[in-house]
């Protein structure tokens, strides 16, 4: 194992200053200290993890890792944090909060100097920069989301496929043909593990069943109500029946605005299903059936595996994926039949 000599020859610094980068005693540089992390990450150093192993102690603290960025949607990932640091609390563990915008660096900085038991990944990309880290250090790291490549991995989130064929399946069943999906943010698929799924998920389901299904997005960054409504009257205009959301609570409000200022009816004239949702949606201005997305679900598990690592029987590396509920709020029901005229003449 490498020591802090070899760390400083590799940086080009002095031990003392490796040790103040690391211990964060006193301030370095900012490309100081991205060149000590290089160093410490490409040479393995690790300089208080063995030594608290052979003690038997622990640090009673987890780190959270979760880079908050320009089009984070800040309720949603702090509910995350939130619940994480409740779970971790009923064990007797505080919370590190990692939020840089280049979530390797405090991930890999904590690991080097021995800061935590354990550390939860959260807001997890598909191609996240953080699986090679986890994969290289050798503190017990459990991802709250699963990224494409995750061989080797303890990963947990909701069966996010699961959850967007029962949707389908929901409208399907009432007899919808046509149903539109308002997705998130343009960014979040390319940036986020889960909208992909539901998308993917949807469109196949309803290929499955026979039914027509069109998705659209809820703005080019953070959800943006005249983008969801945008999307929610090109869906419906193009003959959808039946609406799928998996969006903000923000784009929620506004999918509900353009139905009520079109003058239909929810579920009389358009059914509405929220998926992953993990704010409540009996809030909204008209209570909507939910397949929701529990961050205390997720977290709870995710604690529960990190400790599980740090005893003498660790979990096996896998995907953990947590069962869909479905919560019917009466936005449900049949498609509205043809006009009485259209009848008649049939």
């Amino acid at each position: 194992m490498a020591n802090i000599t070899e760390v400083a020859e590799a940086a080009g610094v002095s031990i003392s200053t490796v040790s103040y980068a690391l211990s964060g005693k006193r301030p370095v540089a900012p490309d100081t200290r991205r060149r000590i992390e290089a160093a410490v990450l490409e040479l393995g150093y690790s300089p208080n993890a063995g030594a608290r192993m052979l003690a038997g102690s622990r640090t009673q603290i987890f780190a959270i890792t979760e880079p908050l960025r320009k089009d984070t949607h800040a309720p949603t990932h702090m509910a995350f944090v939130l619940a994480t640091a409740v779970a971790a609390r009923r064990h007797d563990y505080d919370i590190l909060l990692l939020t840089d915008e280049q979530a390797q660096a405090g991930m890999s900085r904590v690991a080097a100097n021995g800061l935590v038991d354990a550390i939860l990944v959260l807001d997890v990309a598909p191609d996240d920069s953080r699986v090679a880290l986890a994969r290289q250090i050798a503190t017990p790291t459990v991802f709250i989301g699963i990224p494409e490549d995750n061989d080797g991995l303890i990963c947990v989130d909701l069966d996010f496929e699961a959850a967007a064929a029962r949707a389908v399946d929901l409208l399907a069943d009432a007899g919808h043909a046509s149903i539109g999906l308002v997705g998130q943010a343009e960014t979040a698929y390319l940036k986020s593990n889960f909208p992909p799924r539901v998308r993917g998920a949807v469109l196949a389901r309803s290929a499955e069943r026979g039914v027509t299904a069109v998705y659209g997005t809820s703005g080019a960054k953070n959800a943006n109500r005249a983008a969801a409504r945008r999307t929610a009257g090109e869906l419906l205009d193009g003959g959808a029946t039946a609406l799928i959301l998996h969006c903000a609570d923000e784009a929620h409000a506004a999918v509900l605005a353009e139905v009520a200022a079109r003058g239909l009816s929810v579920p009389a004239d358009v059914s509405i299903v929220s998926v992953g949702a993990s704010f409540d949606t009996t809030a909204l201005a008209i209570p909507v059936d939910s397949i929701p997305l529990v961050p205390e679900a997720s977290c709870d598990l995710a604690v529960e595996l990190a400790l599980q690592c740090l005893g003498d029987e660790p979990p096996e590396p896998g995907l953990r994926l947590i069962a869909p509920t479905y919560s019917p709020h009466g936005s449900v029901s049949a498609p509205p039949g043809p006009p009485a005229s259209e009848a008649a003449a049939a």
